[in-house]
């Protein structure tokens, strides 16, 4: 049986540990369904290939009852741990997350991935937490927003951001769709709004992200406008729909 090095990182549904020279894998909980490790290791390899800052997934495998992806080792700290060891920077971490977020945007999304809507509205009618006027109305407003092509992450956050001496390294792609860009800016929007911070953090941190976050958010948003199209009333359009699926999120996972 193959053995695992040592546990380099950990989210909710997930944990990354040391692999081979140069690799890690990322080894979901059980309780994860193998369709959704399948779906990252496909939309992260076909992100990769078109050119984006996305480790190279190598090959889908288990280890131990747990699906897994083997995939580039990538050492750095994540833009949120870098506000947080450095309030200093908040401002121009604001601008490059914009940046980076733009970057992605400016890519047409290739084949593989799947319809923005379509996982907008699957979230919906699996958002155990609303009832059905509920979910009838955020499919409602679902309907009335524009489709797009360009690549959306779908869970784009600093969390998700890797600061490594080559550049910005974007993760976690199990959201990643093809859709409109200011859908995913209104995702990310959201996470700023609501997401909750990891249950270990400690109650210095909490304080300082209970203003810093605010600012980090309101300057993104800002940021994001003045490099690409779009205004805030087109953002915020997305909000009722991405509300409905707010309860499909597993536990209101912390970001």
């Amino acid at each position: 049986m193959r053995q695992i090095g040592k546990l380099i990182g950990k989210g909710f549904m997930s944990e990354v540990y040391a692999w081979d020279e140069g690799r890690a894998i990322k080894l979901y909980e059980t309780w994860v369904p193998a369709a959704k490790a399948e779906q990252e290791f496909r939309v992260t390899r076909a992100v990769h290939a078109a050119g984006l800052p996305v480790p190279v997934a190598y090959e889908l495998l288990e280890v131990n009852g747990r699906k897994g992806i083997v995939m580039d080792r990538v050492d750095g700290i994540s833009m949120y741990d870098s506000v947080v060891a450095k309030p200093w920077l908040l401002f121009s971490t604001a601008r490059q997350l914009a940046e980076l977020h733009t970057k992605l945007h400016a890519r047409k999304a290739p084949l593989e991935l799947t319809s923005q809507r379509d996982r907008i509205a699957s979230r919906i009618n699996e958002a155990s937490q609303s009832g059905e006027d509920e979910k009838r109305l955020a499919r409602q407003h679902l309907a009335e927003l524009p489709d797009g092509e360009t690549v959306c992450h779908g869970d784009f956050h600093p969390g998700n951001i890797l600061l490594t001496r080559r550049g910005p390294v974007v993760i976690d792609w199990m959201s990643g769709t093809r859709g409109h860009p200011l859908g995913d800016v209104a995702q990310t929007s959201l996470l700023f709004d609501i997401a909750k911070l990891p249950e270990n953090a400690p109650a210095h941190i909490r304080i300082l992200m209970k203003v810093s976050r605010q600012l980090l958010h309101k300057n993104y948003l800002k940021h994001y406008l003045q490099l690409s199209t779009g205004t805030m009333q087109e953002i915020k359009a997305w909000r009722p729909a991405l509300m409905g699926a707010v309860g499909a999120w597993p536990a209101n996972r912390a970001r």
